[in-house]
């Protein structure tokens, strides 16, 4: 493989028990909504977004984002932290990883059915700036298994769901990461970056 300037990023909420969602299933966002729109969670919302060209995206949040950030985007009062990722989202080049949809739920998007790690290869080979895995666990652990993944930007919410899914499983190959960044919050939700350390 060659080698590229392109950064693999990937972006996701956990609970202190390593969890996306609660036990209610993927809609189950209990112990992580509560923490979404402090000011530590949305700076750091802008500092997943800044120096991508690529978001590359699951289905499920394809199609869940397109039902909420556009109408962000648009919005004037609007946090602008919230209205630069959405407009950021909107423009910008979307890869959707799916078996299942025939065509791209938004503008400026493609679909792809194929392993997360041959399309990440394929966007490493062309382009620039970072791919940002945005919030799409299943491409997130694909690319944790093939240790492709750079940098994990991680908001940690100070709750244990005590069920749901875990964002790391067991099997993964080992690997070191270093913290790049850190800022904790008024209601102890933690943002961190943490570098692959190849």
């Amino acid at each position: 493989m060659t080698s590229t300037a392109r950064k693999v990023t990937a972006n996701i909420s956990l609970t202190l028990d390593g969890r996306y969602n609660g036990p209610g299933g993927p809609s189950d966002l209990s112990a992580i909504v509560p923490y979404a729109t402090t000011d530590v969670a949305r700076d750091h919302l802008t500092r997943i977004w800044e120096s991508a060209t690529t978001a590359l995206l699951g289905r499920r949040n394809a199609e869940g984002f397109l039902g909420y950030w556009p109408s962000v985007a648009a919005d004037d009062n609007a946090d602008p932290r919230d209205r630069g990722y959405a407009k950021w989202l909107v423009d910008t080049e979307k890869v959707v990883l799916s078996t299942t949809l025939a065509e791209a739920p938004w503008e400026r998007a493609r679909v792809v059915n194929a392993p997360a790690a041959d399309v990440v290869a394929d966007l490493q080979s062309t382009g620039e700036g970072d791919i940002l895995v945005n919030s799409s666990a299943s491409i997130i652990k694909a690319l944790l298994a093939a240790d492709l993944l750079d940098r994990l930007y991680l908001m940690i919410c100070p709750e244990i769901a005590g069920g749901g899914e875990r964002l790391f499983d067991d099997g993964l190959p080992g690997s070191k990461w270093k913290l790049t960044y850190q800022e904790v919050g008024e209601l102890g939700e933690m943002a961190v970056v943490y570098d692959r350390a190849r």
